[in-house]
């Protein structure tokens, strides 16, 4: 077991971002010539870079001027200026069939179930496409992976597997490093290690190519470079418009659009997301101590970034591309707000931090991609279908865990309930918004990890001791650690579960009461209400589906159809809900 050592230290940034003036003097006039503004390092560092092969989803872009196109974005998220901004009407609802509109001879394809977004669409059209149903995918990109690795443990990507997406043999060869053990460390209060968590580096374009190939085999139809303009919903169809003029008919349509996807825009209004999470980050070649990886690493407590006060925490993996070459993030969780820091900003202290944090020098590292992501967050996620025949999925519908960031965890873990229940709402016709809403339904175990997010996100001009959020995730993981490894694995894979939840709850309070009141002046008194709600809903979910699921299940051949198809969507809200669908 190698432990890394590490340094405490306060980052200084080098090269601020500031304009200088040159004055000229004559007996006639004096004259200002400004300079350009010092590059920051972060500018020159990206734009030493070779980018090729930017691709679609979290994550597949690399470049500086993607950057900043993404940091506009979040500056809007986080403006207190009360713009109203006409919201694009993707969808709309017409009545009667699409045979007697206007459109219907127009249609070039006409399939079961289209997906809409194709870089996690893909596995769930596989999915859906090795039980018979027709499907399509529509990318407005190439589809392939990006390069950097998506970091999982085998135990999910079996779930693939189980879903008829893959062989196991897949898996090996998608898999670029294997890593062990897995460090979960807070600021000098001591380390725990686990083993087999996040602990498998997979290629996201070798997997996304395997999974290709495999959709294509199995009837799938892609349409590569297509974006979509607008969703027509009629009575026994949905029509997806195509910006470059195509037109293709289905029963379902499956938003896969990620976060910022234009459908869901339209259902939540443009409202602003209730907590987000910044990633910054890069992989670079250089780190001799290699074979160990950091799940969740707290090297310092609240600092300024900007002009906000956040908690930074780190994750760290060998990549596959080289023994020497590692993938090192940083991120926090933040309320968007005016102040709030730019990806720039965060990437100016990364520089800074990292080094110091990894043990190394940046001048020795050869800095191979530069990393970074705006991953927001809703408390009223999943998201309910809010139209006949369209139903978001992956990050469009808020499944994944608001303390993750990215949705391939989650999409893991629900891809074999999805896929089953879309199925059969297919061939059973039930794809009315309330039937599809059951297939994204409220979760107590999602919504109680809310907490954990506000826990770990710094107040600005809090009264909190600035060393209060290492101390309360040190304490959480010890207690977890005493109560045996099966409570801390499935917390650290963003699963609650009723019985260790409580447990330790109960032994936080035991060793270490005097961290409750501020607990309380850390996420507020509504918040911990709210949480109550959940944490109840959570133990009446872990009874219903312990207690009562086999006694419906027994019945469920007996019912009508439509009564079936719901009563499964329950038993498995129930399951996943409580997390008892996790078995190490």
């Amino acid at each position: 077991m190698v432990f890394l050592q590490l340094r405490h230290f306060n980052g200084v940034s080098h090269f601020p971002s500031q304009v200088h003036a040159k004055t000229k003097v004559s007996r006639r006039c004096i004259c200002l010539q400004p300079q350009a503004a010092v590059p920051s390092r972060t500018r020159r560092i990206m734009e030493s870079i070779s980018v090729s092969g930017e691709v679609g989803g979290a994550g597949g872009a690399y470049s500086y001027d993607a950057l900043k196109r993404l940091d506009q974005i979040w500056s809007n998220i986080c403006s207190t200026q009360t713009v109203q901004q006409e919201i694009q009407q993707v969808v709309s609802s017409n009545a009667g069939l699409f045979s007697q509109s206007d459109l219907s001879d127009k249609a070039v394809g006409t399939f079961d179930v289209i997906v809409c977004g194709g870089t996690l669409g893909i596995f769930i059209a596989t999915a859906l496409s090795f039980k018979g149903l027709r499907v399509a995918i529509v990318e407005r990109n190439t589809l392939k992976g990006r390069e950097q690795e998506w970091n999982i443990s085998r135990k999910e990507l079996l779930e693939l597997v189980e879903s008829g997406i893959l062989v196991e043999d897949d898996i090996d060869e998608a898999t670029a490093t294997k890593f062990n053990p897995n460090r979960c460390g807070f600021e000098g209060k001591g380390e725990i290690w686990v083993e087999d968590i996040l602990n498998l580096g997979v290629s996201p374009a070798k997997l996304i190519e395997i999974v290709k190939k495999r959709f294509i085999s199995l009837g799938g139809v892609i349409f590569e470079g297509y974006s979509v303009s607008s969703i027509c919903t009629y009575e026994n169809a949905a029509v997806l418009l195509l910006a470059e003029g195509k037109i293709l008919s289905s029963h379902l349509i499956i938003d896969a659009m990620g976060n910022f996807s234009p459908v869901v825009k339209q259902i939540r209004s443009g409202r602003k997301p209730d907590g987000v999470c910044l990633v910054v980050g890069s992989c670079a070649r250089g780190f001799k101590d290699n074979s160990t990886s950091d799940v969740i690493y707290s090297s310092s407590s609240v600092k300024k970034v900007g002009d906000s006060e956040v908690q930074l925490f780190w994750e760290a993996f060998p990549a596959g591309s080289g023994p020497l070459d590692r993938t090192t993030y940083m991120f926090t969780y933040i309320d968007p707000q005016a102040g709030s820091p730019k990806l720039e900003e965060l990437l100016e202290r990364y520089w800074d931090l990292m080094p110091e944090y990894q043990g190394v020098t940046l001048d020795n590292l050869e800095i191979q991609r530069v990393i970074y992501g705006i991953f927001p967050t809703y408390r009223d996620s999943p998201l309910p279908a809010a139209f006949n025949r369209i139903l978001q999925f992956g990050d469009a519908s808020g499944i994944q865990s608001p303390v993750s960031f990215g949705g391939f965890g989650s999409l893991t873990r629900h891809l074999g309930r999805l896929s089953t229940g879309v199925y059969e709402a297919v061939r059973g016709d039930f794809v009315d918004s309330y039937s599809l809403s059951l297939l994204n339904p409220y979760m107590p175990n999602l919504s109680a990890s809310w907490l954990f997010q506000r826990a770990m996100s710094a107040k600005q001009q809090s009264d909190v001791s600035p060393d209060f959020i290492n101390e309360l995730l040190y304490v959480n993981f010890q207690c977890m650690q005493k109560l045996s490894d099966p409570v801390l694995r499935p917390f650290l894979q963003d699963v609650i579960k009723f019985g260790p939840l409580a447990k330790t709850l109960g032994l936080v309070m035991l060793n270490k009461p005097q961290i409750i009141p501020s607990i309380f002046k850390q996420v507020g008194i509504p918040v911990l209400v709210d949480w109550s709600g959940h944490f109840f809903m959570l133990g009446y979910y872990t009874l219903l589906s312990t207690f009562a699921d086999p006694v419906i299940r027994s019945l469920l051949n007996a019912f009508p159809p439509r009564m079936k198809y719901e009563w499964n969507r329950y038993l498995e809200a129930w399951k996943y809900g409580s997390g008892l669908d996790y078995k190490l």
